[in-house]
């Protein structure tokens, strides 16, 4: 008879992780108390990407279409049919879930679940007994304690109520520069809304390559986006003109107004009332600490995804599902973030695999920096999305590749061959090596690993800079 695994929680952790186990011959139960695909199907990744694509569309043929020669007479969005699509898109993919895990044997559950005891659960108001338990209870909104900035889905928002709105407003005003923070603004900028945001950080998406914060940045100023950075975000009140907003910014106090706010200042584990003290599984700063084999301080019991991870994001989640799983069933396997890449659904898409080369140099590399724009790619201006470029950081020494940035086209799309060098320890010359299609964007990256060297072909030397 195979293992019992039973899995708390049915989103990118832990449906994979559901799929994987009973793959390897485990009796798998998985407990969802709300919709299985979770935050990230429901009400994060993919309803986000839903109204992204649609943005992107829609200002593609307001700013583009004349210049393609493709006019549109009374352009206009119906976002009410955008939710629906949003609604349906959703749906469809839910049910796609449910499918693979009925298809896979895996048991459902419906109901909140909770530690009963060391090798059970108790879920769908029963005991199910378990040779593993895999937790997977993702995380929530962090909301901070701002005065009358309590979310109350109304003009207080988090990211579900960003993604439920009956109408658009007029104006907003974004508590975060980070990712949820950035693709929100862009969003709502592309449909007229006015937007603003609130970093406390010196610059917005700190946690990605700065040259490609920058483009974005600069990319949404000129939607009409306003960024204030260094802000804190003191209070809000309601008024007759909606909310307003006292932040304290570098050049003083500013007082805004705005008909939403928007709080996207990132999100928190969810750990509370899951039975970890029953049990003494161990903690971290309200995260439940796991080791590379996804492994709690208690035995047999495991935790992926954001109430885990340190990366939360949905495709790390599902990889760590894999990892626990795996180590179940008597693999082996260890869990690398070397190759984790970031994405942001913004107009244009960024994306990032690997080290910025100020983390390089900080982690003791001598760092050479190829840029290649997008304006000299052939395929880049049949597109007319010439704004971004391709940035490759590698080591001086050998040429290993380090981090590769992008920013714009189908930046999102093309990062995984830098996450796939940076796996197999590529150098410069095999990425200058390897052939391309013609005209492609990704023909970009061969010439930004060009410009590491001065050498990059479809671009004048002058404009080929260098080193850092």
């Amino acid at each position: 008879m195979g293992k019992r695994v039973v899995v708390i929680g049915g989103g990118p952790g832990g449906y994979v992780a559901a799929i994987r186990a009973a793959q390897l011959g485990a009796a798998v139960t998985l407990a969802e108390k709300d919709k299985f695909g979770g935050t990230c199907l429901n009400a994060g990744c993919i309803p986000t990407k839903v109204l992204s694509h649609s943005a992107g569309l829609y200002t593609e043929m307001k700013n583009k279409g004349p210049l393609m020669g493709i006019f549109a007479d009374n352009l206009r969005f119906d976002w009410a049919a955008l939710m629906k699509r949003k609604n349906d898109v959703v749906n469809y993919l839910a049910g796609g879930v449910a499918g693979l895990l009925q298809s896979n044997g895996v048991e459902r559950v419906a109901g909140e679940a909770r530690l009963a005891a060391n090798g059970a659960v108790e879920a769908g108001g029963r005991i199910i007994e378990a040779d593993a338990i895999i937790i997977a209870t993702g995380s929530e909104p962090a909301v901070p304690p701002i005065p009358g900035a309590v979310p109350n889905q109304d003009d207080v928002i988090t990211s579900d109520g960003a993604l439920s709105l009956d109408a658009l407003p007029r104006s907003i005003a974004i508590a975060g520069g980070g990712v949820i923070g950035m693709e929100f603004a862009s969003i709502f900028a592309s449909f007229g809304v006015e937007v603003t945001v609130i970093e406390m950080l010196p610059r917005v998406l700190p946690n990605i390559d700065a040259e490609i914060a920058d483009i974005l940045r600069c990319s949404l100023e000129s939607k009409g986006v306003v960024f204030y950075t260094n802000a804190r975000l003191n209070s809000a009140a309601r008024g007759a003109n909606g909310l307003t907003l006292n932040v304290a910014a570098e050049t003083g106090a500013v007082e805004l107004v705005a008909d939403k706010l928007l709080i996207a200042t990132g999100r928190r584990p969810r750990t509370q009332n899951i039975g970890l003290e029953s049990l003494g599984v161990a903690t971290e700063h309200g995260r439940i600490a796991v080791n590379e084999r996804m492994e709690t301080s208690v035995k047999n019991v495991y935790a992926v995804g954001d109430c885990a991870s340190h990366i939360l994001l949905a495709h790390v989640a599902s990889r760590e599902g894999e990892v626990a799983a795996e180590n179940i069933m008597g693999h082996g396997t260890v869990m690398d973030y070397k190759t984790v890449p970031s994405a942001i659904y913004t107009s244009p898409a960024a994306a990032s695999v690997g080290l910025s080369d100020g983390d390089a140099r900080k982690a003791g590399h001598r760092v050479r920096v190829g840029r290649f724009p997008l304006a000299a790619n052939g395929k880049s201006v049949v597109t007319g999305d010439t704004g971004g470029m391709v940035k490759i950081v590698s080591d001086d020494r050998y040429g290993e590749v380090l981090g590769v940035h992008i920013v714009g086209g189908p930046a999102i799309d093309m990062i995984g061959e830098g996450g796939l060098a940076i796996r197999l320890e590529a150098t410069l010359d095999e990425i200058v090596s390897t052939i391309r299609a013609h005209p492609t964007v990704g023909e970009a990256l061969g010439e930004a690993a060009l410009a590491s060297w001065g050498k990059a072909v479809h671009l004048p030397p002058a404009r080929q800079r260098q080193g850092g």
